[in-house]
């Protein structure tokens, strides 16, 4: 139970949405925080065990994505590091365990084997983020290290994955698979949503991959000193993005424009789509990959974001990316997250947000899709990757937080700046509603020391 005047304040504390229409919506500031004190767990290896929302199992990729938008709190909490630190020391354990895995029990054993290029990706991005804003060298562990060499050498090794992996899925799904063995490209099983690729090389997941090993040459030269380990991380993304250049950008004949495939072969046979999941198409500039101005970029976007996108949907109550996880038709929330983190206009945020706010659960919380002529039908009541996003959003537009980059000085496309998303209210509202956070996140943390968080999962 929440002391009464701890309880109080964070029932006084709430942020007013911009909405469509000139209308308004309150929102609780606490649930902007629920995934932190609900699905993050301290165990009794001093690592941090973050579940998925409603699933009792730890993705390597969301646990590093449901973290970075709160470690931007850590400067006013100090408190917080050791549980940031927490995801990083138990991914890297999680990818040491097994590199191919991308979902662990609380007790380390794989839950699920599917190989995702941009898995292992995510928790490097994650020791990136924190080390630049916190210069905490505590996570620089001898796991971390090894994790970073695995990853290196993963990727070199599905380069090549005809003559160097031995990575096998039990289970048969389809795939075609033919592919050009000499594109530099990362072989990939699955896609972000966990569903089978149609083609071996999907762009999203090889771009995040770019920017990860552009990560761990900085992480390896200023953790470790290992010169040998940054140099390698460089050649394998600089193959990796020659080969995204090359192979992942086509001419599209019937839009008359060049633009980035989902997913190649690299013998000119593409997959035209893309997928609410991030890494997709239409997140490149949040994953620092190009910036909302680049023109590829541009001629991308208005494809995934209209209905020449075979996963693009459209209901009463919204429309926006789908996935093939889930039933067809079906939109996807952290979809519409990611076309208002990389839009410039003030007025497709603002429907973003109406859609969501008018979506949502009673509590708040974001569902993992849900049918665009019934919101109430929906899948999973509470995804935490998702609900950690919707946070981002609203840190960014309504509390004028500055974004957190994966990259620094610029995008991986050169001569590009990263972009920034437009704030909806003026400065002063800007400086109260993060005020109002702060406020939150403080009560929390003192409502019995964590006592969401000290329970075991």
């Amino acid at each position: 139970m929440l002391k009464p005047i701890v309880a109080a304040l964070l029932i006084a504390q709430t942020l007013i949405l911009p909405l469509t229409g000139k209308r308004t919506r309150a929102i609780e500031t606490a649930s902007l925080f629920h995934t932190l004190f609900h699905d993050f767990f301290p165990e009794d290896d001093e690592t941090t065990y973050v579940q998925t929302g409603d699933i009792p199992a730890m993705w390597l990729r969301d646990s590093a994505a449901q973290t970075v938008p709160y470690v931007r709190f850590q400067q006013e909490f100090p408190i917080l590091r050791r549980r940031f630190a927490g995801v990083i020391e138990r991914d890297a354990r999680a990818i040491n365990h097994d590199v191919y895995a991308n979902a662990f029990q609380a007790d380390y054993h794989v839950w699920e084997r599917k190989w995702e290029v941009d898995s292992i990706a995510w928790p490097v991005l994650l020791a990136k983020v924190y080390v630049r804003q916190t210069n905490d060298a505590s996570v620089f562990t001898p796991e971390l290290h090894v994790a970073l060499r695995q990853v290196v050498y993963t990727y070199s090794c599905e380069e090549r994955h005809a003559t160097c992996s031995h990575y096998r899925y039990p289970y048969h799904v389809y795939t075609d698979d033919r592919y050009n063995p000499n594109t530099g490209l990362i072989w990939c099983a699955f896609r972000p949503s966990d569903d089978p690729v149609q083609y071996r090389f999907n762009i999203p997941q090889n771009a995040i991959a770019v920017v990860a090993l552009r990560a761990i040459a900085d992480l390896a030269i200023r953790g470790y000193h290992d010169g040998a380990l940054a140099q390698r991380a460089q050649r394998v993304a600089a193959r990796v993005m020659t080969g995204i250049l090359r192979y992942g950008i086509f001419y599209n004949r019937e839009r008359g424009v060049w633009m980035y495939a989902y997913e190649t072969d690299g013998y000119g046979h593409d997959n035209l789509m893309d997928d609410a999941n991030i890494p997709n198409l239409t997140t490149l500039p949040y994953l620092d990959w190009s910036s909302f101005f680049d023109p590829i970029y541009i001629n991308t976007r208005a494809f995934t974001l209209s209905m020449d996108n075979p996963w693009y949907f459209s209901g009463r109550y919204a429309q926006g990316l789908g996935s093939p996880h889930t039933p067809y038709g079906n939109v996807w929330p952290l979809g519409i997250i990611g076309r208002a983190l990389t839009s410039t206009d003030d007025l497709e945020i603002e429907n973003s947000i109406t859609t969501l706010a008018e979506t949502d659960s009673e509590t708040g919380l974001i569902h993992e899709s849900f049918y665009p002529d019934g919101y109430w039908r929906y899948t999973r009541p509470e995804f935490g990757w998702a609900n950690a996003l919707y946070a981002e959003l609203l840190f960014r537009t309504v509390a004028g937080m500055p974004e957190t980059p994966f990259v620094a000085g610029g995008t991986i496309v050169p001569f590009e700046t990263l972009s920034q998303t437009p704030t909806l209210v003026p400065t002063l509202v800007q400086l109260d509603n993060t005020a109002d956070l702060v406020r939150t996140l403080g009560a929390l943390l003192s409502a019995g020391r964590d006592a969401a968080i000290n329970q075991q999962p």
